[in-house]
């Protein structure tokens, strides 16, 4: 799996203030009041988890496995074309179609050039280039032995968005219990 090690960063710290904040609003004002608060802070986490975390590249034997912020994709290697990344990861297909993945390898920003040129100063690889190296070297391999009738699956990331309906009508609840919408 690649995924960014700051989305990982990202979530813990964002799980850690959440619970900071409802745990202050529980001692302080009561677990009536907290309740009502909660589902703006749990908005917020959600949207941490949604945009940094959920997001990721996935491979195997069948295919590569796309998932960005509420969709997924999955392209079985036998439809795969090209493997190649621009900003982000970029899948070409055969319907043809480009699928960005937003949560795997990134290409970075150039480094800065050396203050003077040492041969026996090696410049290590970034690590995307590496992750972009280890998912084409999966897909040159898996390309001659890949089932000719694999399939592209596009669909919605089903838990993140219950998650999100679940999360928005609480935040109608708290607004009509609290006074807020009249």
């Amino acid at each position: 799996m690649f995924r960014a090690p700051s989305s990982v960063v990202g979530l813990i710290l964002g799980a850690a203030l959440a619970l900071v904040l409802l745990g202050d609003a529980a001692l302080r004002a009561g677990v009536g009041e907290m309740l009502l608060i909660a589902p703006w802070v749990l908005l917020a986490l959600w949207g941490v988890y949604a945009l940094l975390f959920a997001p990721h590249v996935r491979i195997d034997a069948r295919g590569i496995r796309i998932h960005n912020p509420l969709r997924v994709s999955e392209i079985a290697w036998a439809r795969v074309i090209d493997i190649d990344m621009r900003w982000q990861l970029e899948v070409r297909t055969d319907e043809p179609r480009v699928y960005k993945a937003f949560g795997g390898p990134v290409a970075g920003r150039p480094g800065r050039p050396a203050l003077r040129r040492d041969d026996d100063r090696g410049r290590g690889e970034p690590p995307a280039i590496r992750d972009l190296q280890i998912i084409q070297d999966a897909w040159e391999s898996a390309r001659g032995s890949a089932a000719a009738d694999g399939v592209v699956r596009r669909f919605w990331d089903i838990p993140a968005v219950i998650s999100l309906v679940v999360l928005v009508a609480w935040v109608i609840i708290a607004l009509f219990i609290s006074g807020g919408v009249r």
